[in-house]
């Protein structure tokens, strides 16, 4: 009879693959390992003397002896082994919770941290359910068909997992009561709206724990903001604040070591430094939470789990053939997600790389799909192009200085003046006495249309005190994610393709980060572009081309 030990569970990482073997109940056996020391793996081998008994069917693990010397930590102490993020489409029905229990438990090896999101569209529903409250009245608010669809989900969720009720309940009257008062005042707020959209994620969370409870597996519920998920006051966008690492580790490791149980987080959630009050990081910050997670606790790895098969190679909506990117670096896929890549947050994976801790992207829908890792590093040698990302209803700025040739100063002011109006810029091309630029059309996810009209009025308005402003419309940007010793060769190919579309580009950035190249074009050209850009770069003649690239510094000797 063999039995498989997990060596995470103390800190370890095998050198060699290690099984013990039953003999007479115990066995003891010296194997070379790495041992884990302050989130590294030593870079000298260590003996490690182990020692298993069973007693009543239970493998015991001690560690009796280390002979390099390095403190490993006893199971007693070893806690968690990695993060497993589910998106709102993975639990948005029961059926889907379901399968994702069954994902979690097929992985027995793994003591997780789940973090989920709300279920489904569930966020989407209590924001408009806010806005039409602003205005319904207070009588009818229970009317509201946001607040039913939003009940009904949950009750029959619930119902269908046979979770008690009482689990929701409370959450479900503080929800209505929540958006009389938004009735009355007739007012919603972004303190008021994160609160609001917070009991997505409050919910899911419960039922996902209750669930799992039932089938005798133990599991504990946590709300962010009550673990040390500490925040900026900036309220529907906050950035997580250092104290908040230390903060989660002391409570989440705590837990375990008093009562081991498998922890369900909510997701996109913190609370404010100074007020206190419940806030969100912005759309797609669950993935943020986990990776905060991964960091505070020094995990081996990171999995997000959503609904694709990874990282992708172009947009499957607008491009059917799109592809799974099987690796990624941290910076490739900073630049992905900040351009329109929808399978990561912009700053999620932040923590991740400053912990240089693997991030894994799978699918639950395909948990064979192998996904894509992300590392700090990967090997460049092969790549080209890693994937194109398309970023639509983009407005562009031309910003051409009214004084002398030579004046210092001028960018200053511009720049000044976007962040006076808190306004973020994506791409920036500059000469003597000009710039073009784009602004983010996403700085506040739930801005009107109303409202973006007469800020941008506004921006042009503060502008032409100093420049003769052009603003353009209806544009998006094509950002070609790829490798920085081929640029010359991405750049040709692609105005290539562009030329046979007979699109002309308005303007064009390579990023800071060198694994960016950013094209702007007209929004009713963008994902033809998209299409013929991929089909050159990772179809039929993308072999001929990379044959063709001889030289390190980007030239070609014959392109067909």
């Amino acid at each position: 009879m063999a039995s498989a030990l997990n060596l995470r569970h103390y800190g370890v990482k095998p050198y060699l693959p290690v099984t013990w073997r039953q003999r007479n109940g115990s066995v003891s056996d010296v194997h070379r390992l790495f041992v884990w020391n302050d989130n590294n793996y030593n870079k000298t081998a260590s003996l490690l003397k182990v020692t298993c008994k069973v007693t009543n069917d239970v493998l015991e693990k001690h560690v009796i002896e280390n002979v390099g010397g390095k403190l490993v930590m006893s199971d007693e102490t070893m806690s968690y082994s990695c993060v497993m993020k589910f998106g709102g489409s993975s639990v948005a029905s029961a059926d889907r919770m379901k399968e994702v229990v069954n994902l979690v438990l097929s992985f027995p090896e793994e003591r997780p941290i789940v973090v989920l999101s709300a279920m489904g569209k569930t966020t989407n529903k209590l924001l408009l359910a806010g806005e039409k409250a602003v205005s319904c009245g207070v009588t009818n608010v229970s009317g509201i068909e946001e607040l039913s669809f939003i009940k009904d989900l949950h009750l029959k969720t619930v119902d269908q997992l046979g979770v008690d009720r009482s689990v929701i309940e409370k959450h479900l009257e503080e929800l209505e009561q929540l958006l009389k008062g938004i009735a009355m005042m007739k007012e919603l707020t972004k303190r008021t709206q994160d609160y609001l959209v917070s009991f997505g994620e409050c919910m899911s969370t419960r039922i996902f724990a209750a669930f799992l409870n039932t089938l005798g597996v133990k599991a504990r519920q946590y709300d962010a903001f009550e673990i040390g998920f500490i925040t900026t006051d900036d309220f529907t966008n906050a950035d997580i604040l250092e104290a908040t690492y230390p903060a989660v580790a002391k409570r989440l490791h705590g837990d375990w070591l008093s009562d081991p149980a498998i922890p369900i987080v909510t997701g996109f959630l913190g609370k404010a430094q100074k007020s206190c009050a419940v806030t969100t990081l912005g759309r797609g910050g669950s993935d943020l939470t986990a990776t905060t997670i991964g960091k505070a606790l020094g995990l081996p790895e990171i999995q997000v789990w959503k609904d694709v098969d990874g990282v992708l190679t172009c947009d499957p909506n607008i491009y059917p053939k799109a592809e799974p990117v099987p690796f990624l670096t941290f910076d490739e896929a900073a630049e992905l997600a900040y351009f329109g890549a929808q399978v990561l947050h912009p700053q999620s994976m932040r923590p991740a790389r400053e912990s240089d801790i693997p991030v894994r992207v799978k699918n639950s829908y395909n948990p064979k799909a192998p996904g894509t890792l992300i590392t700090k590093e990967r090997d460049m040698s092969k790549a080209v192009l890693t994937s194109i990302v398309l970023k639509r209803n983009v407005t562009m700025l031309d910003i051409v200085s009214t004084r002398m040739l030579g004046q210092y100063g001028f960018l200053a002011k511009v720049f000044s003046i976007f962040e006076d109006l808190g306004i973020s810029v994506d791409v920036v091309a500059t000469s003597e006495v000009s710039v073009s630029l784009t602004l983010d059309p996403s700085k506040l996810w739930s801005r009107e249309l109303i409202q973006q009209a007469s800020e941008l009025d506004h921006v042009a308005e503060e502008l032409e005190k100093i420049a003769v402003v052009n603003l353009l419309q209806n544009r998006s940007i094509i950002s070609l994610i790829g490798n920085v010793q081929k640029s010359s060769l991405i750049l040709e190919k692609a105005f290539r393709v562009l030329r046979k579309l007979g699109v002309t580009v308005q303007m064009i950035s390579q990023g800071a980060s060198k694994v960016n190249i950013s094209l702007v074009v007209n929004d009713s050209e963008a994902e033809q572009c998209v299409r013929a850009l991929h089909e050159a770069f990772f179809e039929n003649e993308f072999s001929e081309l990379q044959m063709e690239y001889t030289n390190g510094n980007g030239s070609v000797d014959k392109l067909s």
